[in-house]
C-alpha cells in the first residue's frame, strides 16, 4: 500500500512537470501536431516511469556474528497505543473521489448517448452526419458529427464540418477520453484539470489549423468562431466546435509559423526525466557475500551457521547444498523458490536428511523479502549431529531435549501415530498448528511398536499456578482436577479478574463425574526446583549500515560507521569474561537440573502405566453401557 501511495506520488509530480515545462516552453509555438504526442506521452511516461526501477548490487562484508543469537535475553513487547492508520484514511478518501468521477462519467456517457439515439443519420464516405433540431453547439463523435443546420448559414456550415472533419480523420475523440480518464485516476491533483484544459485546447488548434488550409476566406472562419460563441450548451466526451477560449484560437490562426529550430525545446524534458530516474529510481541492493560463520561454543561441540538472505542466490544454494553434504553427509534439497522483482526470495522450501537419523524442513511463503535464517548443524564430543533451524533476529531459541527411543522432530508420520497434546488425544493437522515457541516438553516414544507423539505446551504447565478451576461452571479442587480424563476436554480458557487467576474448563459431553472410585489417578508431576536462571550480560547496540556502499556513498557517513564498529568491537571484547561466567552458571544450572530431569523420566515411566490403566478403563465404562 505504502508503495503505491509513492508511485501515485512520483505519478503527480511528473504530471505537474510535464505541464509547467508545456506551459512555458510550448504553448506560444505553432507545433501543434507534435505539442498533441507531447502532451499525450507526458501522461503515459507518468504513469509507466514510477514503476520502473533500475538496480546496483554491491556485495559487503557480512555483519560480524561473534556471539550466540540464543544468548539474547528475552524482552516484554509493550502494548502499542492507539495511532491513526492513515494510508486507511487516505484509501477511502481516494476511493470515494474516484468513484463520484466514475458516476459523473457513466452520466455523461448516457447523455451523449440520448443525444444520438433515434436520429435520422447520413452517411458520406467515412463521416456520418446528423443533423439535429436540439440547439447545441456542433460537436464530433469518433466519425460522427453532429450539428443543426437552421441556425447557421450555409458557409457557415462550410466552416463547421471542416473543423469537425479535422476532429474526426485524427481521431481526437481518443484523447479526450484519454485526458478524462486521467482525470478520474489523478483527480486531487490540481495540474491534471490544466493539462486537461491544455490538450483540448491544442486539439482545437489542430482543427482550426487544418480547416482553414481548405476553406479560402479564413476572416469568415474566424466570424463563425465568433457566433459560435452563443451557445453556451455543449455535450460532454466530444470535440466541441465553440471552447470559452476563442480569442486564443483566433491569435493561433494568425500567428506566423514557428521556426523550426524551437523544436529544441522539446529536448529540455530528457535531463528532468533522467534526473528523476537517478534520485527516485535507482536502487542499491547491498549483498553479503557468502561466508560460513562459525559460533564460538565450548570445546565440546561445534556449530556450523549457513545463512540465508532474502538475497542469497540459486548458485550461493547449490553451494552451500554441497558443503553441507561434503562435511556432514546431509542431504540438502531447496525447492519452490519464488522471487519478487527485486530479485529477492519471498518463498523457500529447506529439506534437510540423513537417512533415518536426521529429518528436518522448513517452508517460507510470503508477499514480502524473506528475514534472514540459519541452518544449524551441531555435533558434539560424541560426534552425535543435530540440525535445526535459526532466526537471526529471534530473542531466544527453543532447544528439543532428546530422549531415549526419540525420533527425529520431523520424521515421517505414519497413520498408526498416536499423538497427545497437553494429555489429550489429537491429530497431525493441530500439531502442525502449534507455535513451537509454545512447546514446553516433545516426548516421541514407541510403545508396543506404535509411535506416540506427546506434547505439553508452557500454557497446561500454569494451570497449577491457578487460583480458581472451574468444570463445566463448577468450581473443583486441584486433586479433582488431576482426575479429569485430557480426552475428554473440549476447550480451556484462562480469564483474570482483579489479579486471580481462573481457568474455565468445558468438557466434550458438557458433564463432569469425580466420583467415580474406579476411576485411575494419574501420578503427581515432580515440582520443578526453585533455581534462577543465569542472566546473559547485556549487549551493545551494533552501529546501523550506512546506506550505499563504502565507495560510492556517503564517505563521511562510512568513515563514522567504521569508527562506531571499533567501539562495537572493543565493547563486545570487554564482555567476554562476563560471557565465560556466564557459560559456567550454564553448567552449574544443567547440574542442578539433573535430578529433576530424572524424576521427570520417572514420572513419564508411570504417566505410560496411567494410560494403560485409562484406556482399560475407559474401555470397561463403554462396555457397561
Amino acid at each position: 500500500m505504502e508503495t503505491l501511495f509513492i508511485n501515485i506520488a512520483k505519478s503527480s509530480g511528473l504530471i505537474a512537470m510535464f505541464y509547467i515545462a508545456y506551459f512555458f516552453l510550448l504553448r506560444k509555438e505553432t507545433f501543434f501536431t507534435a505539442n498533441r504526442w507531447y502532451l499525450l506521452g507526458g501522461l503515459f511516461t507518468s504513469v509507466i516511469l514510477p514503476w520502473i526501477v533500475f538496480t546496483t548490487i554491491v556485495w559487503v562484508e557480512p555483519a560480524p556474528a561473534n556471539f550466540d543469537w540464543s544468548r539474547i535475553p528475552i524482552t516484554a513487547v509493550k502494548k502499542e497505543s492507539f495511532e491513526i492508520n492513515w494510508y486507511l484514511i487516505l484509501t477511502c478518501t481516494y476511493i470515494i473521489g474516484t468513484a463520484l468521477l466514475l458516476l459523473q462519467f457513466a452520466f455523461d456517457f448516457y447523455s451523449l448517448n440520448r443525444v444520438l439515439k433515434g436520429k435520422q443519420i447520413k452517411q458520406q464516405a467515412d463521416h456520418k452526419f446528423i443533423d439535429t433540431k436540439e440547439n447545441i453547439a456542433p460537436f464530433s463523435y469518433f466519425n460522427t458529427i453532429v450539428y443543426n443546420s437552421s441556425l447557421y448559414s450555409e458557409s457557415e456550415m462550410e466552416s463547421i464540418l471542416e473543423h469537425e472533419k479535422v476532429h474526426s480523420e485524427q481521431y481526437h475523440t481518443i484523447d479526450v477520453l484519454i485526458t478524462r480518464f486521467f482525470c478520474i485516476l489523478f483527480w486531487f491533483n490540481p495540474f491534471i484539470w490544466l493539462y486537461k484544459k491544455a490538450i483540448l485546447q491544442n486539439l482545437e488548434f489542430i482543427a482550426d489549423s487544418e480547416a482553414s488550409k481548405n476553406i479560402s476566406d479564413k476572416k469568415a472562419y474566424q466570424l463563425t468562431l465568433l457566433k459560435i460563441t452563443a451557445h453556451e450548451n455543449c455535450v460532454v466526451l466530444t470535440n466541441h466546435f465553440y471552447q470559452s477560449l476563442i480569442k486564443k484560437r483566433i491569435v493561433m490562426l494568425n500567428k506566423n509559423q514557428s521556426k523550426k529550430w524551437n523544436s529544441w525545446k522539446y529536448l529540455l524534458v530528457l535531463p528532468v526525466l533522467v534526473a528523476f530516474v537517478f534520485l527516485f529510481q535507482m536502487e542499491v541492493i547491498a549483498k553479503e557475500k557468502n561466508v560460513i560463520q562459525k559460533i564460538e561454543q565450548p570445546a565440546s561441540s561445534d556449530i556450523d551457521v549457513y545463512k540465508i538472505t532474502k538475497n542469497t542466490t540459486e548458485a550461493e544454494l547449490k553451494e552451500k547444498a554441497a558443503a553441507i553434504a561434503k562435511n556432514y553427509g546431509v542431504t540438502v534439497l531447496f525447492s519452490n523458490t519464488k522471487r519478487n522483482s527485486n530479485n529477492e526470495l519471498t518463498a523457500i522450501n529447506v529439506e534437510l536428511k540423513k537417512g533415518n537419523e536426521i529429518s528436518n524442513n522448513r517452508n517460507i511463503n510470503s508477499s514480502d523479502a524473506i528475514k534472514t535464517f540459519g541452518i544449524v548443524i551441531t555435533k558434539d564430543a560424541s560426534g552425535k549431529l543435530s540440525i535445526d533451524f535459526m532466526e537471526e533476529d529471534d530473542k531466544s531459541i527453543d532447544k528439543l531435549v532428546s530422549t531415549s527411543k526419540i525420533v527425529a522432530p520431523n520424521a515421517p508420520i505414519t497413520a498408526d501415530t498416536q499423538i497427545y497434546i497437553d494429555g489429550a488425544k489429537s491429530d497431525k493437522d493441530e500439531m502442525d498448528k502449534l507455535d513451537p515457541k509454545e512447546i514446553a516438553t516433545v516426548n516421541v516414544t514407541k510403545n508396543d511398536e506404535k509411535k506416540e507423539i506427546r506434547i505439553i505446551t508452557k500454557d497446561y504447565h500454569k494451570i497449577g499456578d491457578m487460583d480458581e478451576i472451574y468444570i463445566n461452571g463448577k468450581k473443583v479442587t486441584q486433586n479433582e482436577f488431576n482426575q479429569l480424563e485430557p480426552g475428554s476436554i473440549d476447550r480451556m480458557d484462562v480469564t483474570s479478574n482483579f489479579g486471580k487467576k481462573s481457568i474455565l474448563i468445558t468438557t466434550k459431553n458438557g458433564t463432569y463425574i469425580i466420583n467415580d472410585k474406579n476411576m485411575p489417578i494419574p501420578p503427581v508431576p515432580p515440582v520443578a526446583p526453585a533455581i534462577k536462571n543465569p542472566k546473559a550480560p547485556v549487549f551493545p547496540k551494533a552501529p546501523k549500515t550506512p546506506k550505499g556502499d563504502p565507495i560510492n556513498g556517503d564517505k563521511k557517513a562510512w568513515k563514522d560507521f567504521e569508527k562506531k564498529m571499533e567501539e562495537y568491537d572493543a565493547k563486545m571484547k570487554k564482555l567476554e569474561p562476563q560471557m565465560e561466567a556466564f557459560d559456567k552458571q550454564m553448567a552449574e544450572f544443567d547440574k542442578q537440573m539433573e535430578p529433576f530431569n530424572k524424576e521427570m523420566e520417572v514420572f513419564n515411566e508411570k504417566m505410560k502405566a496411567f494410560d494403560k490403566q485409562m484406556k482399560e478403563y475407559l474401555a470397561d465404562k463403554k462396555d457397561n453401557k
